[in-house]
């Protein structure tokens, strides 16, 4: 096992080839029209390799070791997929307690220049960051957040349990992904993760619902308000973005150093996680006539990163929601239970 680099080659298109200043998603994401292997893809199906004779033990083992590349670690989930993956149990999730309090959400209105001169690179425009304006205090109740974001796994047996209509979109010709079980479910409804958790309320006796987006910052970005679950600096080794050139979902807890300050994997890339709320200005905040507003009048709002875009969603304190025009969209979504 070798020790993961900090970031992997990702092909890159000739601006020749972008026509007349249009581009598509494929295009944005930097990605040529022909077939195309990233280093880290490569590395993943050669750690597979070596790995496909291993025990449940030990794939588990080398998920969670740190000195295991993250190719390895990759390799180690996807093999526990289809194996079975004792970290997924559909009626109990591992649930992480979230101590209440006052606590900061939001952005400064000074802080929105340098933002955007930062994320510049990824032509990030000002009115998509002055959704965060403004910084505000808000009193939380203890509650407890997922380890992980919910998976297809336990996703299917909703379905089965339930009869439920709505499949996700990304699984292909209605097949359930058995390979790709401990995997985050993704393209869903914010209908349908509401749906989820009161089934499993139900079917448990606990109070799983959606967190509110205060809820879900404040669990990524810790007491500290980090930029990102692990810091303030954006790092492509850290979390599952189209930095990372996989673009594809990766198995849940793989990106060890990624986590949030109360132990959250997977906040900052990997899927979208829909919460509870709609989009709403920040009270004392100014409407954003952003382009889903002006479509939609209103949207549910996502929070976190994803495999097929950009690190700048992996910030905490990012709003923004479901483009149904962009394929590049991945909503998935974390569970949160109240406390008693």
């Amino acid at each position: 096992m070798t020790a993961q680099p900090l970031r992997w080659h990702i092909p890159r298109l000739d601006p020749r080839d972008c026509a007349a200043g249009t581009m598509t998603d494929r295009e944005r994401l930097g990605l040529p029209d022909r077939f195309v292997m990233t280093d880290l893809q490569r590395e993943v199906i050669e750690a597979t390799a070596d790995l496909r004779q291993g025990t449940v033990a030990a794939l588990l083992g080398i998920i969670g070791d740190a000195r295991a590349g993250l190719p390895f670690r990759i390799a180690a989930g996807n093999l526990l997929a289809l194996a079975g993956d004792p970290r997924i149990d559909p009626l109990n999730p591992e649930m992480i307690t979230i101590p209440g309090g006052r606590v900061p959400i939001g952005l400064d209105p000074d802080q929105i220049d340098a933002v955007v001169t930062r994320l510049a690179h990824l032509g990030i425009v000002e009115s998509w960051i002055a959704k965060e304006v403004p910084r505000h205090w808000v009193m939380l109740k203890p509650y407890r957040l997922a380890r992980y974001p919910v998976t297809n796994a336990e996703y299917g047996a909703f379905l089965l349990a339930t009869g439920f209509a709505e499949l996700p979109g990304s699984w292909a010709f209605r097949r359930y992904p058995a390979e790709r079980a401990n995997h985050p479910v993704h393209t869903v409804s914010p209908l349908a993760a509401e749906a989820y958790a009161a089934w499993l309320a139900g079917q448990t006796g606990r109070a799983f619902r959606l967190p509110t987006e205060t809820e879900w910052e404040h669990a990524a970005a810790g007491p500290q308000g980090l930029d990102y679950p692990w810091g303030d600096t954006f790092d492509p080794a850290l979390c599952n973005t189209a930095e990372c050139g996989l673009l594809d979902t990766t198995p849940v807890g793989v990106f060890l150093g990624g986590e949030s300050p109360f132990g959250l994997c997977d906040m900052g890339g990997n899927v979208e996680e829909y919460v509870a709320d709609d989009y709403m200005p920040w009270p004392g905040g100014s409407l954003i006539d952003d382009h889903l507003a002006q479509i939609h009048g209103r949207y549910r709002v996502a929070r976190g990163g994803c495999f097929s875009r950009f690190g700048d969603l992996a910030r905490t304190r990012r709003r923004h929601g479901h483009n149904p025009r962009s394929a590049a969209y991945a909503m998935g979504f974390r569970l949160a239970e109240s406390v008693a």
